[in-house]
């Protein structure tokens, strides 16, 4: 089982972005410049996100989990973003699009690896309460355990089994 690298390296607090295209082209550029993914990473997301849309409307507020195919990634990485402003997504299996807040980027290197950390974060998603303290959380730290908590995942040196 390979590990998920996700450390306050990859998390940024009131990120601002006046497109989903910004948010994704910032998030990536990290990944990219820390060797987790290929170059070709954000333009794959970008191109993905226009045809499959990650958006999704929760309780109050929405969030979106923008990814690609794992050819595009080195190591299997998670990146979180809050929004100092809403950035609209359009929403996963509709037309609509939603005032996204909160941004998790997934680089998934397996197949399956990724449909687990989706079921895994779909619990978080569903948590009106755990999403409204994640966004407004300034600490990235607070914010890497409320989320290792919430997924139950095993630490080990900034990797988290999935």
């Amino acid at each position: 089982m390979s590990q998920l690298n996700f450390n306050e390296s990859l998390i940024f607090t009131q990120l601002q972005a006046d497109s989903k295209e910004e948010v994704i082209q910032h998030m990536a550029d990290n990944l990219v410049n820390q060797g987790l993914v290929k170059k070709s990473y954000k333009e794959a997301v970008i191109e993905r996100e226009i045809e499959f849309a990650t958006g999704l409307p929760t309780g109050s507020l929405s969030v979106a989990i923008p990814h690609t195919d794992v050819k595009h990634v080195n190591r299997k990485s998670i990146s979180i973003a809050t929004l100092s402003k809403p950035v609209l997504f359009g929403v996963m299996g509709d037309d609509d699009t939603t005032p996204v807040q909160l941004v998790f980027m997934l680089a998934m290197d397996e197949e399956h690896s990724q449909l687990s950390l989706l079921q895994k974060l779909m619990a978080i998603f569903q948590d009106d309460e755990l999403l409204t303290m994640i966004y407004q959380e300034d600490d990235k730290t607070k914010i890497k355990k409320l989320i290792e908590n919430q997924l139950d995942l095993s630490m080990k040196e900034g990797e988290l089994n999935v």
